[in-house]
């Protein structure tokens, strides 16, 4: 029994990633932009192809940062999502461009994601329409 378990898991090990890609949503508390976001695709998110590929992870910016973003540049705006695999940056969402456009952003970041194309974010960046400024 105990080397059936022991070649299911080494057959489940080498199928999944180690470090799986995760779309990091930047949030805080009274964020309308971000529950907009909740409302209209938060509900559907990881039912999506692009939420299986890139699971949704909220990380408030009133908070610490996990140690395992140290390397993501914060931003004082919410909502910012940031496509991250293995600890690099392929892309980030500043503010919620809204239904239409979500899903299209998102898009073209994990295409540079599967070209393996890292980016790093602009410090000097203008903060865009429907972001909020933290408190």
């Amino acid at each position: 029994m105990f080397r059936i378990a022991l070649a299911v898991l080494a057959v489940l090990t080498t199928l999944a990633p180690a470090h799986a890609a995760e779309l990091v949503m930047f949030t805080q508390r009274g964020c309308v932009w971000c529950e907009k976001f909740d409302c209209e695709i938060a509900p559907l998110y990881e039912k999506t192809t692009e939420g299986k590929r890139a699971p949704l992870r909220r990380v408030d910016i009133a908070k610490p940062l996990p140690s395992d973003l140290a390397l993501i540049q914060r931003e004082r705006f919410t909502p910012v999502f940031v496509l991250i695999e293995n600890g690099r940056e392929f892309g980030r969402i500043r503010g919620y461009p809204g239904a239409a456009f979500f899903f299209g952003l998102l898009d073209n970041m994990i295409a540079q994601l599967d070209r393996g194309e890292s980016v790093a974010p602009d410090p000097n960046a203008a903060p865009p329409a429907g972001a909020t400024p933290a408190k």
